[in-house]
């Protein structure tokens, strides 16, 4: 499972039963502020789709140091661990956002509006897409 994580969603993304691709599936919404993590639904998928990891993007600075975003999503992880007991995993996702919004403009012409409401799935699905790249070879 990969999962883009944002102050306020958090975008689901599930690979083939062999891993090699990625396919996003969902936007849970949640709010940081609130306390409120999405983990009932997260553990939802998790036990529909017999997750065995999860992959949590982690969106760092350019120049490659961390800031607030990346310790949030390294507190979700933890929670994530704590919760369901499975293996937790960092991908680096910089430019995952921007390049999901191009692919959405250019190859499937989708209006702004609906780009929200997809955005984060898609950015979850190629955060784990590069993890399952990054591990197949």
């Amino acid at each position: 499972m990969g999962l883009d994580v944002g102050s306020r969603t958090v975008g689901v993304a599930i690979s083939d039963a062999l891993g090699w691709t990625a396919q996003g599936i969902e936007i849970v919404r949640i709010n940081e502020d609130e306390k409120e993590f999405g983990l009932d639904r997260i553990g939802e998928l998790i036990k529909e789709y017999d997750v065995q990891r999860v992959v949590i993007g982690l969106p760092k600075n350019m120049n490659n140091t961390e800031g607030p975003r990346v310790k949030a999503s390294k507190r979700y992880g933890k929670m994530v661990k704590a919760f369901f007991h499975l293996p937790v995993e960092f991908q680096d996702e910089r430019l995952t956002t921007v390049e999901a919004e191009r692919m959405l403009i250019e190859k499937a012409d989708v209006s702004r509006t609906k780009r929200k409401k997809v955005i984060d799935k898609v950015a979850a699905e190629l955060i784990l897409q590069g993890y399952l790249d990054k591990n197949m070879q």
